[in-house]
Parts: structure tokens; C-alpha cells; sequence
């Protein structure tokens, strides 16, 4: 069976579990070899066996995104295994509980900004040089609706993603004329995770669509590409 990624190598955050764990393994059974990242060591073994079981490849790199070098570290590792990064795909992220904005919980605002802000604008620092080294670099972004359009209770989290937004918007304008990496940004929209059931804790899960459905969307933009600054909702 042909491989259209064959030879790749990507980084997924947020690899342990949801879209970053579907994502991962779907770019593993595509051919690419898949570095394995976030805290739940555990998780990610299954993720990695899962991906070994369909002979497809994959690197373990626990990494706590909050730790201040721990991004760094993983970037070093990486650089030293590695001459280059193909695909990056930022899924991690971190959902405070719902509330309105006077009453948001300063610790987990505070996780919040470091988990999907501050650790974004550090993953594309430390990995913009492999990014660059790469034939054509692919950064791919999962945000959400809510960054693009604020709603009530969920200012928190939207705060959060209208700022990982920007990020990945600007440094896609900032590379798009010295090289060959392009950006694209992600909305899952509404997808069957453990996010998902946190916000809506009555819905019924089979109503909304599987993680599966958003990893074959990325590995299929990546297949075929996209033009930089690419933005889409995908729909179950």
C-alpha cells in the first residue's frame, strides 16, 4: 500500500489522547514517523502501541508544555536525531471550567495562557529552524470557534485561542517570503473528546463526530497541501 508520507517526520502535542492521539496515528498508518508528545506517559505507550500494531513508526517525548525549558529540551532532542521537521501539529490544549468572566479562576486562566498560548509561541521558536530545513514545512493549528467569536462563559478558553490565533497568523505572514513553511489553522468543531464532554457534560457523545474524522482532514491537507494562512471548521 502506498505511504504518502513516507519519510516525513512530525511532532503532534497533545498526542495522548482526542484529535492529538487520532492525529497521530493516522499520520503513522500515512507513513510518517511520528514523535509522540504531552505529561500522561502512559497514554502515550498506548498511543505508540497502537501505532506499532499497524506498522507504523513513532518516538515518545514526554514533555510537560508548562515546564519553562521543556520545549526547548524536546527541540534539542529532536535537532539531535533529526536534521529536520516536516509536519508540526499544535493539538494540546487546556479547557478551564466555564464561567463567566468575573468569576474565571485565576489558576486555570493562568494554565490556560500557558498551555495555549505561551507554550505555542515556544514550540514555534524552538522548531521554526527544523521547520525551515525541511523540502516544505507544515505547521497545523488546532484552535476554536470560540477564539473567532466570543461567547458567554467560555471567555477563559476563547480568550486563550484568539491569542493562538494571532500567533500562528502572524508567523505565518512573518515565513511566508524566506521559505517554504506554511500555516493552517483548524477548527474541529464539535468532536467526540473528553474537552468536548467537560464543556457539555449532558450531551450525548454519539451525537457529535470522532476524533478520527478530524486526523484524516489534517493528514489529508497534508497529502495534498494548502496554501499558507489556510483556515477551515470541519464539519461532522
Amino acid at each position: 500500500m502506498t505511504k504518502p508520507l513516507d519519510g516525513k517526520l512530525a511532532l503532534v502535542t497533545g498526542a495522548s489522547k482526542g484529535i492529538g492521539a487520532a492525529t497521530a496515528k493516522a499520520l503513522a498508518e500515512a507513513g510518517a514517523h511520528v514523535v509522540l508528545t504531552g505529561r500522561d506517559v502512559r497514554s502515550l505507550e498506548k498511543v505508540e502501541d497502537a501505532i506499532h500494531e499497524v506498522g507504523g513508526a513513532s518516538t515518545i517525548a514526554p514533555v510537560d508544555l508548562g515546564e519553562s525549558d521543556g520545549i526547548a529540551r524536546l527541540a534539542s532532542a529532536i535537532a539531535g536525531r533529526w536534521d529536520k521537521l516536516d509536519y508540526l501539529v499544535i493539538s494540546a490544549a487546556y479547557l478551564p471550567t466555564l464561567s463567566p468572566v468575573t468569576q474565571i479562576d485565576g489558576k486555570q486562566f493562568s494554565q490556560a495562557v500557558t498551555t495555549n498560548l505561551l507554550a505555542t509561541q515556544a514550540l514555534l521558536a524552538n522548531f521554526d529552524p527544523l521547520l525551515k530545513r525541511a523540502e516544505a514545512g507544515r505547521v497545523i493549528g488546532l484552535t476554536s470557534s470560540v477564539g473567532n467569536e466570543p461567547r458567554a462563559y467560555w471567555s477563559a478558553y476563547g480568550a486563550t485561542k484568539a491569542a493562538f490565533d494571532n500567533l500562528l497568523d502572524s508567523y505565518a505572514q512573518e515565513v511566508e517570503k524566506i521559505g517554504n513553511v506554511r500555516v493552517a489553522n483548524i477548527d474541529p468543531g464539535a468532536t467526540r473528546t473528553a474537552m468536548r464532554a467537560k464543556a457539555y457534560p449532558g450531551e450525548d457523545p454519539q451525537t457529535v463526530k470522532p476524533p478520527e474524522d478530524v486526523a484524516a482532514r489534517i493528514v489529508e491537507l497534508l497529502v495534498n497541501d494548502f496554501p499558507t494562512r489556510h483556515r477551515e471548521r470541519v464539519e461532522g
